[in-house]
């Protein structure tokens, strides 16, 4: 117990010194250090074990500050993450429905269109058979034009014969009279 004695208060002595200067640490003026806890000196043992746990539970707020401060400033950092992700996450939702509005609206134009082409095909049908019928009918006409042409030809052919016959017979008829009235003058002179 001899040797344990002065090592004890060796690392006693050790803690008081960091002690007092903890004590002056904080800034107390020296003239008020050897009465200051409850006439306790400041180079007292009592006064040292103190100013040490008092030291090291200050040291331990300090650290424990700066762990809250770290953890505080993570989770700000984090927070400002989840913000972000959500602002991110919004527009995606906003640009999906905007999307999806988009392709309903697509779609239903889509219908409408395939309306109009329905319409229209059964328009161009609609072209196509009076087309058709206007293509026979004109085949009709051009057959007939073709027909009345000849028929035409025909009767004019038949129209200039007969012209020049009866040419012919007033020709005939002419000279006849001519011959008769000739041959009247005979009888009468």
């Amino acid at each position: 117990m001899a040797n344990f004695l002065p090592r004890t208060y060796i690392a006693l002595h050790r803690i008081a010194s960091t002690a007092c200067d903890a004590c002056k640490w904080r800034g107390w003026p020296e003239k008020f250090l050897p009465n200051m806890i409850g006439g306790i000196t400041c180079g007292s043992i009592t006064h040292q074990l103190l100013c040490s746990a008092s030291y090291s539970i200050s040291l331990n707020r300090l650290r424990y500050s700066l762990f809250l401060g770290l953890v505080i400033d993570r989770l700000h950092h984090y927070i400002r993450q989840i913000r972000t992700m959500k602002k991110s996450m919004e527009a995606v939702t906003k640009q999906s429905k905007t999307l999806e509005e988009a392709k309903l609206q697509g779609a239903e134009e889509i219908q409408g269109y395939q309306k109009k082409i329905s319409s229209l095909n059964e328009q161009v049908q609609a072209v196509k058979h009076q087309y058709e019928t206007k293509t026979e009918e004109l085949k009709t006409a051009e057959a007939n034009t073709l027909a009345l042409r000849k028929q035409s030809e025909g009767l004019l052919t038949e129209y200039e014969r007969l012209i020049a016959e009866n040419e012919e017979l007033r020709n005939k008829l002419q000279s006849m009279e001519v011959r008769f009235s000739h041959s009247d003058g005979k009888k009468n002179s």
